[in-house]
């Protein structure tokens, strides 16, 4: 697994009132997000990024408003209704 550095300036965590560890949590969350929306990367790969649940993550989506069918070609869609 890769692993990542980003360096926030504190001063951005004052003007946020986020902790070392709430920063960080976004930081996964948000490169997730990318990762989902810009790559077509799986719900379950997005989730182990942003260290959430996939039921989290697909909930995480919605609030960002990205449907999880957004990305879908409808061959990938039926395929997955046919597999569920």
């Amino acid at each position: 697994m890769c692993q990542v550095s980003v360096n926030i300036p504190n001063e951005v965590l004052y003007d946020t009132h986020m902790s070392p560890s709430d920063a960080a949590a976004f930081a996964r969350q948000m490169v997730a997000l990318g990762y989902y929306t810009q790559n077509n990367v799986s719900i379950g790969h997005c989730a182990k990024i942003a260290g959430i649940s996939e039921e989290d993550f697909i909930l995480f989506l919605g609030r960002h408003g990205v449907g999880i069918f957004d990305h879908m070609t409808e061959e990938e869609l039926l395929r997955d209704i046919a597999n569920a």
